[in-house]
């Protein structure tokens, strides 16, 4: 596999990094008081310990040149030093904090049975396995979405920037706008990580390793998107059926 096929292969995992139920978040869908259960989930499955997730990477890798981007990254997330002073996890509780849920609940969340799955599956994907992969699940996949082409090509879409009054959790649920800390500071440092984590991947992933970090891709998307449909089902969404054939 060379250089080209393996990202299409990358680019083909993050394309179906999409599920079903977000436009409902994004449209204010989901009952607030059901909201808490994906910002619970989201936390306790990999936003409070990505910073850990990502040292996994770090840790694994012989090659000086990516454990320098992989500690930038980690400073980052772990203490904000780049973009404000404020751990990215920390950062994150904002939201529950200012649409007044109980953040007792954010200490020990209790993972629904496909969040602890998926936990699992990023715990074993990023513990021994080598740094190509960890380090493809924690930059690429975690932190990436769908739109990772237009990271890459001129012409494809890049991921969307809501204004601040515009914010989903804004519109819908009345989030104040200063409670939107994280999103301002993914805005000011995601393009570096993007970009670091696809020159990761293309420019230092040897040709032996990218099958391997393409299965667990994979495994990865998979139980991302068993997780996203447990959440949904838990805060009051049900994927629409197929219309039936007209009868004539």
């Amino acid at each position: 596999m060379n250089r080209c096929e393996f990202k299409e292969a990358l680019l083909h995992v993050m394309e179906r990094k999409v599920h079903w139920a977000w436009p409902a978040f994004t449209a204010g869908q989901v009952p607030r008081d059901l909201l808490h259960i994906h910002l619970e989930q989201e936390y306790g499955t990999y936003v409070r310990d990505f910073p850990i997730l990502l040292g996994r990477a770090y840790i694994q890798c012989p090659i000086a040149a990516v454990r320098r981007e992989l500690a930038e990254n980690i400073y980052e997330e772990e203490t904000g030093g780049l973009s404000g002073g404020i751990p990215h996890p920390e950062l994150f509780l904002e939201y529950p904090r200012g649409l007044g849920m109980n953040l007792d609940r954010f200490k020990q969340v209790a993972l629904l049975p496909a969040a602890a799955e998926f936990r699992a599956i990023l715990d074993e994907a990023t513990s021994g396995r080598g740094w190509e992969i960890a380090a493809a699940v924690t930059t690429l996949f975690l932190e990436g979405t769908q739109y990772e082409r237009g990271e890459l090509e001129p012409g494809h879409p890049r991921r969307p920037q809501f204004a601040a009054s515009e914010h989903p959790l804004v519109k819908h649920y009345g989030l104040p706008v200063e409670n939107l800390a994280l999103s301002r500071v993914h805005h000011q440092v995601e393009g570096g990580h993007r970009k670091a984590a696809w020159h990761l991947m293309l420019d230092f992933v040897d040709e032996a390793a990218r099958p391997k970090v393409l299965q667990w891709m994979g495994q990865v998307l998979h139980g991302w998107l068993k997780y996203r449909d447990e959440v949904a089902e838990h805060c009051g969404l049900l994927p629409m059926k197929p219309e039936a054939p007209a009868r004539h």
